[in-house]
């Protein structure tokens, strides 16, 4: 009887070590989406970082991850999306897509950001806009243009749809190949979460290699 007992709290000593073991396991950095997005460009493993000019943590990760982005292999497509949640974050969402769809953003990234952080510049009227991004080389008229174009609506509508299907709350945010969901908060800081992004594109290449074999 006694050698049932001693076993008896043996096996429960283990099964409290494994749920105790179960709940102390530490949350993945990570979120994987239930419901894949769609890549931008199909053969490539793609980077989305959701951001915002006025948002200062989007500010304080622009030294940090740009030059990462410089290095990136070919096989990895690195995409901004504005986060759009209504107010100015709409207005400077619409004129990231115009600057990009004229060509410019990568240009004028930087001083849009710096005329909103550090200048305290609203930016959030399309004509001073305009009047802004003409001191840095932007055609006044084309951009105007641009802004109202039929082509723009497309592309908020595109990105307020991306945002509801990555299921984002904040900025900045990052979405690895549509299937990955983190920030620099879940992954520890700003350099961590670019170790993340590299080991989730490992592991992206890694199952694309596998499933071609």
């Amino acid at each position: 009887m006694r050698n049932l007992i001693i076993s008896a709290a043996l096996v429960a000593a283990s099964l409290f070590g494994v749920t105790a073991q179960a709940a102390e396991a530490p949350a993945a950095p990570y979120v994987e989406l239930a419901n894949p997005v769609p890549v931008a460009e199909p053969g490539k493993i793609e980077v989305v970082e959701l951001f915002w000019y006025g948002c200062p943590h989007c500010y304080a990760f622009e030294p940090v991850i740009n030059p990462w982005v410089e290095k990136l292999p070919s096989d990895v497509n690195f995409v901004r999306i504005p986060a759009m949640f209504g107010g100015p974050w709409d207005a400077h969402g619409q004129m990231f897509l115009t600057l990009e769809a004229m060509g410019v953003e990568h240009k004028v990234h930087n001083a849009v950001f710096n005329a909103i952080q550090k200048e305290h510049k609203k930016l959030t009227d399309k004509n001073d806009m305009a009047d802004f991004l003409a001191t840095q080389g932007v055609d006044k008229d084309k951009f105007l243009a641009t802004f109202d174009s039929f082509a723009i609506k497309g592309q908020i509508v595109k990105a307020r749809e991306l945002a509801k299907k990555y299921e984002i709350t904040g900025v900045p945010t990052m979405i690895v190949n549509g299937k990955y969901r983190f920030d620099i908060g879940s992954a520890g800081g700003a350099e961590e979460a670019l170790k993340l992004a590299d080991q989730l594109v490992a592991k992206e290449r890694a199952a694309t290699k596998a499933a071609a074999n």
